[in-house]
């Protein structure tokens, strides 16, 4: 994104982007910092407390052009006053593994953050502000993405509490402190310091499902969207899909093969295993056992900025033969889904998809091909 203006931006600029360890391109007028993700580290916010001294002295006249995509939440970690990285790293790791939906973890994160729940954006008051948005969550609400630095947050620290409670997350006092006082508040709608805020998203899951339709129609395959905005367990969504892909293959309802199936969202992962985890791995090996071996099915699933939990792994591809040979090879197909550990068992199948940093982020994206 930063790339892209600098290409296209006319006048003087200048500015400061964060982003993942490995995704960092040319810039020669905005200076790019690499950090961590999906935990926090102190690079991340050492940026974040950098970009909100850059903008602390702006005037009516000056202009912010804030570019955000999937992934800020991590990369931009500024605690709240009394807390320190290390609590935010320690609560970063028990939302993840609690499966809670990301709807519900920004909405922690924005309430124990210095500069998410449109801090950052009060922070540039007076001077007009521009937000261009890549979308990574479903249903594409400004407020979850990278947890809204710049825009309204209608939520309350009560909120935030009881998704805490809702999922037994075991808080340090001083969270507790921070959310039950309420001096964790976030920036609500119709603050002043909004006002000169406007908002714009420029890409969304939508718009890579619509694409890769089109591929797919171009191949002489007819294609049908599901749905951008899946949400659930990633296995039981898994076994949910694999239903619908035998109904295609054996009843041609509610769609006739051959066809492809697509679908985005963020699905989630409660860790109860030792795996290696990744959600849309763990998507892919419940949809593998629920078809045991159909031979007419084929699916890819995989997160679009090219890492699927902690991996440097997009996500992986299912062939009709994946079980046969895993078990070929020794592997227990149910015995690692349990252990979370999806990503041992693709990588042993040769059928990981790795791709390298994409650039962009728009969630997780699934294709079920019924011939």
């Amino acid at each position: 994104m930063a790339r892209a203006v600098e290409l296209n931006w006319r006048g003087s600029l200048s500015g400061l982007v964060v982003t993942r360890y490995g995704y960092a391109v040319p810039c020669t007028q905005i200076e790019i910092v690499e950090a961590a993700h999906p935990v926090p580290d102190a690079a991340g916010m050492q940026a974040a407390q950098r970009m909100l001294e850059l903008v602390g002295h702006l005037s009516a006249e000056d202009l912010v052009l804030c570019l955000i995509s999937g992934g800020g939440s991590a990369l931009l970690p500024l605690p709240a006053q009394g807390l320190t990285l290390d609590v935010k790293q320690n609560v970063s790791r028990a939302l993840l593994a609690s499966g809670a939906t990301i709807s519900e973890i920004n909405c922690v994160r924005r309430h124990l953050s210095a500069i998410k729940g449109g801090r950052l954006g009060a922070a540039c008051y007076p001077a007009q502000v521009l937000t261009l948005l890549i979308s990574d969550v479903p249903g594409d609400r400004p407020v979850d993405i990278a947890s809204g630095p710049t825009v309204a947050d209608p939520t309350t620290c009560a909120d935030a509490l009881s998704i805490v409670r809702r999922y037994a997350i075991e808080l340090p006092q001083a969270v507790l402190g921070l959310l039950e006082s309420g001096r964790g508040e976030s920036v609500k709608p119709g603050d002043p310091r909004l006002a000169r805020v406007r908002t714009f998203t420029i890409a969304t899951p939508q718009m890579a499902l619509e694409a890769a339709a089109a591929v797919a129609r171009d191949a002489g395959f007819a294609a049908h969207i599901l749905s951008d905005a899946i949400e659930g367990e990633a296995r039981d969504v898994g076994s949910v899909f694999a239903g619908i892909a035998r109904q295609v293959a054996e009843r041609n309802q509610p769609f006739a093969a051959p066809c492809v199936l697509l679908s985005g969202g963020e699905t989630t992962v409660t860790v109860r295993g030792s795996g290696r985890g990744g959600r849309n791995v763990e998507f892919m090996l419940s949809l593998a056992i629920a078809l045991e071996g159909h031979g007419r099915i084929h699916a890819l699933a995989g997160d679009t900025d090219g890492v699927d939990g902690l991996e440097e792994i997009a996500g992986a591809y299912l062939r009709p033969d994946s079980l046969e040979r895993a078990r070929g090879l020794g592997l227990r197909p149910k015995d690692m889904l349990d252990d979370n550990d999806a990503h041992s068992f693709f990588s042993a199948l040769d059928d990981s998809v790795i791709t390298g940093p994409t650039l962009t982020n728009v969630n997780d994206f699934r294709a079920i091909l019924v011939e």
